[in-house]
């Protein structure tokens, strides 16, 4: 009779068994490695692509805001070539406009030129994980004056 155990029930011994042992777990650490890349790179596409859409939102906010200022300023003392001496309600009201979209930003009067910058924060999804909680994005946007529109009437035509 054969007392010898099948192969799939004998110990192991030997140099065979020391290097499996040895190599026990080593898989875990690639599989950790590239569950976490996976993540940062579905949070690139995800979170950066809200971020380009937020940067079109802000420069569309600019443009907005500097359109508002523009038509605060007085129509009157624009068709006298009057640039605008007092734009602190044009820059009050793009402002206003601004903070009712939830962003900061700056309103600036010079000469024939109003220009809008936009700071907007976007947060993110999955970049959080990492300890990414927002991106900041920025958007500005420049409206020029036009003077010295008259009327036919005006003219004296």
């Amino acid at each position: 009779m054969n007392t010898r155990l099948p192969h799939r029930h004998r110990p192991r011994t030997g140099a065979r068994t020391r290097y499996r042992d040895r190599e026990r777990g080593s898989i875990t650490a690639f599989v950790v490695v590239l569950a976490a890349a996976f993540v940062i790179l579905a949070g690139l596409v995800y979170d950066g692509g809200r971020a380009l859409a937020a940067k079109t939102a802000a420069i569309d906010e600019a443009q907005q805001a500097a359109r508002t200022a523009a038509q605060a300023l007085n129509p009157a003392d624009l068709r006298d070539n009057i640039l605008a001496t007092t734009p602190g309600q044009a820059i009050a009201d793009a402002e206003d406009y601004i903070a009712s979209c939830g962003d900061t930003g700056t309103v600036t009067i010079n000469g024939d030129q109003i220009s809008v910058d936009i700071v907007h924060h976007q947060p993110t999804e999955i970049l959080g994980v990492i300890g990414v909680g927002e991106i900041t994005v920025t958007g500005n946007a420049t409206a020029e004056i036009e003077q010295g529109v008259t009327t036919a009437a005006q003219q004296g035509s």
